[in-house]
């Protein structure tokens, strides 16, 4: 940031607080969705955390065009996704595992996710490589599936809650992966500096035209798809 930007939006000024009002808004759609996962209310935890996601995105966007990054900016919107995309799906992960079979002490394996999600937040802070890209599924991805797939498959994921726990162990390695994953931040709207970005989109405006709703898990599982797809084309 240079001395003309931070002379025009300080961060002790309006700029600096627009952009960390909004990642607390995040932060409260987040806590929002916790109290609803313990209720079991899957629609309420889906509709916050989707909430949740959009302020995450406008922190993001009002920081930039405000110039108003900061120390403490970073380390709010880490903390907020951690609650929001983190412990609410994990939460309600738990609340599904409790009405499976499985034994009791099981359901708390719905907990892996926040920790995971924590690790990789930390990574991701330190991380130099993950400027234009990502090293792993980013946090508010695996949200997104968790929260996707608990309000789609509510039933399923009770009845074979073996499946649940694989999904698990499974996403959480990807939290923590070396796999190189792409942003969907557009350089500009020319085809050839962004096909990743409009490939994803394409697909995923159709998978949301057959599946609607439903459509939210499907799509970050086609995220990682297609970021696999990417790097095995690499190597080539």
């Amino acid at each position: 940031m240079n001395k003309k930007n931070e002379q025009k939006f300080p961060f002790w000024g309006l700029g600096g607080y627009i952009p960390n009002f909004i990642t607390s808004l995040n932060l409260f759609a987040g806590c929002m969705a916790i109290y609803y996962g313990f209720r079991g209310n899957y629609e309420l935890v889906l509709l916050f955390v989707l909430l949740a996601a959009v302020f995450d995105f406008a922190d993001g966007l009002a920081a930039r065009l405000l110039h108003a990054y900061s120390p403490m900016g970073k380390e709010l919107d880490s903390l907020a996704d951690l609650v929001s995309f983190g412990v609410a799906p994990g939460v309600m992960v738990l609340s599904m595992l409790m009405q499976s079979e499985l034994p009791h002490w099981m359901a708390f394996a719905g907990f892996i996710i926040p920790v995971f999600s924590a690790l990789r937040l930390a990574k991701f802070n330190i991380d130099e490589r993950q400027t234009t890209s990502f090293i792993g599924l980013p946090t508010p991805a695996n949200g997104l599936f968790w929260v996707g797939l608990g309000f789609s498959f509510p039933d399923l994921l009770i009845a074979n809650s073996i499946y649940t726990l694989v999904f698990i162990v499974i996403f959480s390695g990807l939290l923590v992966s070396e796999l190189p994953m792409f942003s969907l931040k557009f350089k500009n709207l020319k085809w050839k500096n962004n096909q990743s970005q409009y490939i994803f989109i394409l697909i995923s405006i159709l998978l949301i035209a057959i599946f609607q709703v439903k459509a939210l898990a499907l799509i970050i599982a086609w995220y990682i798809v297609l970021s696999i797809i990417l790097l095995a084309l690499q190597k080539k």
